[in-house]
């Protein structure tokens, strides 16, 4: 184990030194998925506004304290979509840069870095349009933004461990990649992205709250805007999570790194 996090680190401190490299590679990614449109990125902006504007207007009048709905949703569903997308597309990876794995001698860090990053860009759009909802739905600026920022941190950190995670999973058991997009196409119903704990009446959706992992990404950045206060135990079982996949994806990084190239 010391040996292949050694092995990981200095995978990692590779990359780092090369972080203009997959920093240029995201903003190359998001343009060229975009290229020869006339909104270009401005695209995922859009999308995001009329995703969420399309579940506040269904759902908002089943939706008790339905005040603050807007908000619930808005930042609900952005947290989501970014777990989403980073979680499924991290499945492929490192098939995707197989090219570039099998021609160079680029670490690892340097594709989960590029990933990580276009998920971030993507999101930043997504924000834009998160905000003026909130605007919109008369959600003044105050100090709940400033205390979901912790979240939103632990949010980033978490992300490369889990493309690391994910990554590694899809690479060597292929079939891994269909299973994970089904959980994570449900997994949206099953996480309280539009409705509430106070509105699951017990059951089986209660015990998706409350043991669902995803639930207390979103609660984390929600929940401080909703109530301006943190939300403490959530704070504490996403860092557990956020360590645990570091741990694990450190561990693979480490032991499967040089392996990786002959299953590709």
């Amino acid at each position: 184990m010391p040996g292949a996090l050694t092995n990981a680190f200095a995978d990692l401190a590779e990359g780092y030194e090369k972080r203009r490299v997959w920093w240029a590679l995201a903003r190359e990614d998001i343009g060229d998925q975009h290229r020869r449109t006339t909104l270009g990125p401005f695209w995922l902006l859009f999308n995001y506004m009329t995703f969420a504007g399309t579940f506040i207007f269904v759902f908002r009048s089943s939706s008790s304290g339905s005040d603050h709905y807007p908000t619930y949703v808005a930042v609900g569903l952005l947290v989501w979509l970014y777990i989403m997308e980073t979680i499924t597309q991290a499945m492929t990876v490192f098939v995707r840069e197989k090219s570039f794995i099998k021609g160079t001698r680029l670490p690892l860090t340097v594709y989960v870095m590029r990933l990580a990053m276009q998920s971030v860009i993507r999101t930043l759009y997504a924000l834009a349009g998160c905000v003026i909802i909130l605007l919109l739905a008369g959600d003044s600026i105050h100090v709940g933004w400033l205390l979901a920022l912790p979240g939103v941190l632990l949010l980033l950190l978490a992300t490369p461990g889990a493309i690391l995670v994910f990554g590694f999973l899809g690479a060597y058991v292929p079939d891994s990649q269909f299973f994970v997009a089904n959980i994570m196409r449900i997994g949206m119903f099953l996480t309280p992205v539009f409705w509430r704990l106070e509105t699951a009446g017990g059951g089986v959706r209660s015990l998706f709250y409350h043991w669902n992992p995803f639930t207390y990404f979103l609660e984390i950045v929600r929940q401080p805007m909703l109530n301006q206060s943190m939300p403490l135990l959530a704070l504490g079982i996403c860092a557990i999570i956020t360590v645990v996949l570091w741990l694990i994806g450190l561990l693979l990084l480490g032991t499967l790194r040089r392996k990786l190239v002959f299953v590709l």
